[in-house]
């Protein structure tokens, strides 16, 4: 059976190291030193090196590498009518690092008077396109629009969040998001995307133990949470084309090289597996946190997972072998075994402008790698 469009063997989450350049520009875009199509300008120079070398290290889903972010999810919500970034989460979490992101809070009703991701994506197809026109791009390329998943404007905040004011209640507010993302899904697919990641860090953290307590405590039962959100997504990408790619990350934190949540898929395997309408999944796997591979018994035989077995979150290589055993021992709970897995790296390698605690050489050793392993385990598949 085929890969859905858009998925390879050797795949990966869309985030990478910033620049140098970027990071400082968008400092001095804070200060008032440099103007906003100023810094576009440099994005965009800085964007097409990315995306040639992800083509030249042998990956096909081609990301923007998120250059245009500091955070992976607050950066697109922002752009939507009716939300705010204000001050900092909370947690009961530790943070090594000391860092909580900002909050996203609704104080109006929810809109989307713009196409969010559209320019961003124009770009980075004019750069595949290029690339294939010098005949730097062999064979099929795809460009893979990653967004936050519509649970990030409610999971973390909560009906605290939500201006009561403009939602009284909470069913017209999910109404409205998934109204908002139905039409930025139009709008891409309008401008030719086929390929939409949804990043959502909620069903992974409901995988936690702690989590799910303090979850408990803001929205009641984990469990209805967990179909509440499945069914909230699944309204939200109701409306895509047949011909559009819909896949799931669920990531656990990447914060320069730390991790937030840990425990087994089990307590959302069912729902995740089972009712997401999703095409493929993206796994975190990297280590024993994640627990063992027995949740993806649940997987149907028509669905894909790209399993996050190596790590973004260090500098050394991964070891070739252990990662060729560990994608066959997932295998064997997989109803048509390696023929439903490919590979990618846990998470990102930059979901906030920070980045992991490794180089870019680093970095693109370890996808140089990724490729390798798949063609190795997948042949000219991969």
């Amino acid at each position: 059976m085929p890969l859905p469009a858009g998925v390879y063997r050797a795949d990966h989450v869309g985030s990478f190291l910033r620049p140098k350049e970027i990071l400082s520009a968008r400092e001095k875009l804070d200060t008032n030193g440099i103007s906003a199509e100023e810094l576009r300008k440099l994005e965009d120079e800085h964007i097409a090196r990315v995306a040639q070398a992800q083509l030249d290290a042998g990956i096909r889903s081609v990301t923007d590498g998120e250059f245009r972010r500091a955070f992976f999810h607050i950066d697109f919500l922002q752009h939507l009518a009716g939300v705010e970034r204000q001050g900092s989460l909370s947690s009961t979490n530790v943070t090594t690092h000391g860092m909580m992101p900002p909050k996203v809070v609704v104080v109006d009703k929810l809109g989307h008077p713009n196409a969010i991701q559209v320019d961003d994506f124009n770009f980075v197809e004019s750069q595949i396109a290029k690339a294939r026109t010098a005949g730097s791009a062999t064979g099929a390329a795809t460009c893979k629009v990653c967004i936050p998943s519509p649970t990030m404007v409610h999971f973390r905040g909560g009906r605290e969040s939500i201006s009561t004011e403009a939602y009284p209640a909470l069913e017209p507010f999910f109404e409205d998001l998934v109204r908002v993302y139905q039409e930025e899904i139009a709008d891409l697919y309008a401008a030719g995307c086929r390929f939409v990641q949804l990043d959502d860090t909620n069903l992974a953290y409901l995988c936690d133990e702690g989590m799910r307590k303090e979850a408990a405590q803001r929205h009641g039962d984990p469990e209805k949470l967990t179909k509440q959100y499945a069914a909230l997504i699944n309204a939200a990408i109701s409306k895509r084309p047949k011909d559009m790619v819909v896949g799931i990350h669920l990531c656990r934190g990447n914060y320069r090289s730390q991790w937030f949540a840990q425990g087994s898929y089990e307590p959302v395997a069912e729902v995740l597996f089972k009712e997401l309408d999703v095409d493929v999944y993206f796994l975190e796997y990297d280590d024993a946190r994640s627990g063992d591979f027995s949740p993806l018994r649940h997987l149907p035989e028509n669905k894909i997972v790209v399993l996050g077995v190596m790590s973004s979150k260090k500098a050394e290589l991964d070891d070739k072998a252990d990662i060729i055993r560990r994608l066959n021992e997932a295998a064997k709970y997989c109803p048509r075994g390696l023929d439903q897995l490919c590979l990618s790296h846990q998470c990102g390698f930059s979901s906030t402008a920070e980045g992991n605690d490794l180089t870019e050489e680093e970095q693109w050793a370890k996808i140089r790698l990724e490729v390798e392993i798949a063609n190795e385990v997948w042949g000219s598949e991969a």
